[in-house]
């Protein structure tokens, strides 16, 4: 494939998770126990730390007196590092390349944890005007990461100073122009720098509707939009390109051109005092480069996109059909892709393997991804899915 290095799909992050976790949290998921157990489980998960004896009386009397075992994960997930840590921990690997969970945070991660505390609705993810930054730290700049890195240099709590504003009041993007975490300066520093941005669609589809294009290769889509850059003979062989490349850039180039305006910005040698640099109305130069690769390859002249996988075997992403399948922006390009099936979906079975430490198994678990998913999709509350995760994997 062109323009971005392509890997086999890594393993789930969950690897990476546990590492960072305390070793008293490695027990076995099935552990048995009665309604204490079950409530020091759920908090134990949930926040990484042991609760309160006043906390665990309030969890145990949910369980007991009201039946109510949600609502006794509900009170752990108030808890400080369930943030600090928990859902820090679940959205760093998104932002880097390496998607690991030791990086710092970020405007991309603070943004996920804040959307978590405040309950919005995670299908924005990928296209709200939207930014979380910190009440008592260094002003927030578009070509460092001081802000969010003195937060955690000064040990503060995000739970408490984290505050939800919009990115074109505090970049200068216009709104339009704002698309959720997409176009933060991490992800813009991690996935728009040099290459053709078909990074940032490619990772985008790994960290949030859980698969790599490998694994949606299409043949039977139309090439109408399949970029210049794109040789059809590598090598000198045709069949390459038909029988290895096609089947991803079919799909991918048209979802891609949404991402046309956006460029990450470095002084020459120092890719860490970059930008976001959004040009509306003006396409990139990396779109148009190595024209000379097929001169009848698609020659792209704005930001509109269209969803060829809405036809053929992927549509079992389930995409939205009250959604046009097309339009201008990432934001309305990450509106199909978080409104998907496979977004939410995703999403519930990456706070699982946090929340239980371990992938889901047996057709039991399979079943509770089902019905997790369900209820997730009714308002797509993330805090709540980390909830629903705990309450099943409390034991018995």
């Amino acid at each position: 494939m062109s323009g971005m290095k392509l890997r086999k799909r890594p393993s789930k992050q969950i690897h990476a998770a546990l590492l960072a976790l305390p070793l008293f949290l490695l027990v076995c998921s099935t552990a048995m126990g009665g309604p204490r157990e079950q409530a020091k489980r759920m908090h134990d998960r949930l926040a990484g730390v042991p609760p309160t004896s006043t906390t665990l009386d309030l969890m145990v009397d949910e369980i007991v007196n009201n039946n109510d075992p949600l609502a006794a994960a509900m009170i752990a997930v108030e808890h400080d590092d369930f943030y600090n840590v928990t859902v820090k921990n679940w959205a760093t690997p998104w932002t880097n390349e390496e998607q690991t969970v030791f990086a710092p945070l970020n405007d991309y991660s603070a943004t996920v944890i804040g959307m978590v505390r405040d309950e919005e609705p995670f299908n924005q993810l990928l296209s709200a005007d939207i930014l979380y930054v910190g009440s008592n730290a260094p002003a927030y700049s578009v070509s460092d990461n001081a802000h969010y890195e003195a937060m955690e240099d000064q040990g503060l709590n995000l739970k408490d100073v984290l505050v939800k504003t919009t990115q074109s009041g505090e970049t200068g993007i216009p709104s339009s122009g704002a698309a959720g975490v997409i176009s933060t300066r991490a992800a813009a520093r991690a996935f728009f720098i040099d290459g053709t941005n078909r990074g940032m669609f490619r990772f985008t589809m790994l960290n949030h509707l859980c698969t790599d294009l490998e694994l949606i290769k299409d043949p039977t889509r139309s090439s109408d939009r399949v970029r210049q850059d794109v040789s059809h003979s590598p090598g000198g062989d045709s069949r390459v390109y038909f029988n290895n490349c096609l089947g991803c850039h079919a799909g991918m180039e048209p979802l891609a051109e949404a991402y046309a305006y956006y460029n990450y910005q470095y002084p020459a040698g120092n890719e860490e005092a970059g930008s976001l640099d959004y040009t509306p109305g003006i396409v990139q130069p990396k779109y148009l480069i190595n024209s000379n690769n097929f001169k009848d390859g698609y020659i792209t002249v704005d930001d509109s996109w269209i969803n060829y996988w809405r036809e053929g075997p992927n549509s079992v992403l389930g995409w939205d059909t009250s959604l046009p399948g097309s339009g201008n922006g990432a934001a309305s390009m990450g509106q199909e892709l978080a409104n998907s099936h496979a977004f939410a979906e995703c999403q519930v079975t990456k706070a699982f393997e946090a929340v239980c430490l371990r992938e889901p198994g047996d057709s039991a678990d399979r079943a509770q991804i089902d019905t997790m998913t369900t209820s997730f999709k009714s308002g797509y509350n993330m805090k709540r899915v980390f909830a629903e995760a705990a309450v099943y994997c409390a034991g018995d």
